[in-house]
């Protein structure tokens, strides 16, 4: 599994990237990448693509450190991860440096990229969803390399004593919270919530609404000395007396409103857990679900071999488009690189031509120095992607820049509604061959036909 954290660099870009690239970190630099800038020159690299943006933002750059558990990734795979994880969520937009540590008990990465992007010179907005994102696409990568991942547990924000209750399991208000969640859920009143609620051994108070009711619902589960307040402070914002009565009623608002169930695209509730098996009642309903899925499925189908045929079209359909989508991501990506290239080339030009023309080149050098080094730079990397310097035609490479964008958009939907057709016919299918009772262990799961794609 990998921890991700990532903050602002507002001031010293170079010293953060010397921390990064220290030879003693990263095995003698073996273990140093980097895209549309040098790990020499990144500060300048990075000022150049400042220096044109828009925004007025004091973030030069952002530090992303990804952290793998002790003993669970090689040095080499864990730089791949890192590579692969700045491609996905950069999208060839921003330059950036890779390294990876190994100087400590557990590998991990570092990835330092620049605040502006390298097309439009837009800024990188670092916010909540951007940080989910990240977790997301690093945690994505840990499944396709076969590590483990962080399972989200809601225990974040937690007091002390609260942690040292779960710890040594003596804490109950998850226990109440996931009562209060399930009675709200059968319930179709407040009254029959209560009711239910009292029903699984809780004593209740200051339920009531008014004038003069008390102001906060308590809860006592059975063999506890105290209450505990349905306030947003003890329990939270969910469950206030207010906001329990709340959420009864806007469910039973959306069953009003939801015309006809959808039982077709549904799996068929698995019978074989204990609770079924103790309770008659919750098996019956059990059973008439799956009959009124797999009739569905059924009408919904003219044959199941039609159903087999269908899935395996539009799973090669959905594994064609991908693969075309992972290809136009590298041209996207190699394209940009030249831009940024092309753009530094044809603006310090000038100014390595007048280094060369002029009588003292030692002074005019020190004067102009960065820019002389991005044009060194610049156009060495153009040379070596085969770029034509005489006719070098900036707008026509942005223009076939946005074409190539707008395939990988379209084909990216593509795929996309593939996928979830796939997994949609694939539940029919599973429901079919489960209510039928035909053997399904020949038959791939949903979730990995999806995978496939």
């Amino acid at each position: 599994m990998a921890y991700t954290k990532i903050h602002a660099i507002k001031a010293t870009v170079d010293k953060a990237i010397d921390y990064i690239c220290n030879p003693d970190k990263t095995d003698e630099n073996i273990f140093i990448s980097s895209f549309a800038c040098s790990p020499e020159t990144t500060a300048i690299d990075f000022k150049y693509t400042l220096d044109h943006c828009r925004e007025n933002s004091p973030n030069k750059a952002y530090h992303l450190i990804q952290a793998f558990a002790p003993g669970e990734v090689s040095f080499e795979e864990a730089h791949k991860i890192g590579k692969e994880l700045a491609d996905r969520l950069l999208q060839g937009k921003y330059s950036y440096v890779v390294t990876t540590h190994i100087d400590k008990g557990h590998v991990h990465n570092h990835i330092i990229f620049c605040a502006a992007d390298n097309i439009n010179h837009d800024k990188y907005h670092d916010w909540k969803q951007s940080y989910y994102r990240i977790r997301h696409l690093s945690d994505e990568l840990c499944k396709e390399h076969n590590l483990s991942i962080i399972i989200p547990d809601e225990k974040r924000g937690r007091k002390y004593n609260e942690w040292d209750a779960d710890k040594n399991g003596t804490a109950w208000k998850p226990q109440l919270r996931k009562d209060i969640n399930s009675c709200i859920k059968s319930a179709s009143t407040y009254e029959e919530f209560l009711l239910l609620l009292r029903t699984k051994g809780y004593e209740i108070k200051g339920e009531e609404f008014g004038e003069n009711a008390p102001k906060y619902i308590s809860f006592r589960p059975l063999g506890k000395e105290r209450f505990i307040r349905g306030s947003v402070k003890s329990l939270g914002k969910e469950y206030t007396k207010e906001r329990i009565r709340e959420r009864i009623e806007l469910k039973r608002e959306r069953k009003a409103t939801i015309p006809k169930r959808d039982y077709a695209s549904r799996r068929l509730v698995d019978t074989s857990d204990e609770k079924f098996q103790t309770s008659p009642c919750l098996k019956r309903w059990a059973t008439i679900e799956n009959l009124k899925i797999a009739a569905q499925s059924y009408a919904e189908a003219d044959s199941i071999t039609k159903l087999e045929h269908e899935i395996t079209v539009k799973t090669e359909a959905g594994k064609s488009a991908k693969q075309s989508v992972v290809e136009l991501e590298h041209r996207i990506k190699d394209l940009a690189e030249i831009i940024k290239y092309a753009e530094q080339y044809r603006a310090n030009r000038s100014y390595h031509i007048s280094y060369k023309k002029d009588k003292n080149p030692d002074t005019y050098f020190r004067r102009y120095e960065s820019q002389i080094i991005l044009y060194g730079g610049a156009r060495r990397m153009l040379e070596q992607a085969g770029i034509n310097l005489k006719s070098l035609n900036i707008d026509k490479l942005k223009s076939e820049y946005q074409e190539l964008t707008r395939q990988k958009n379209e084909l990216t939907s593509t795929y996309k509604t593939y996928e979830k057709e796939v997994r949609e016919l694939s539940w029919k299918l599973d429901n079919l061959n489960q209510y039928l009772g035909r053997d399904t262990q020949n038959t791939q799961d949903p979730k990995n036909r999806q995978q496939t794609l």
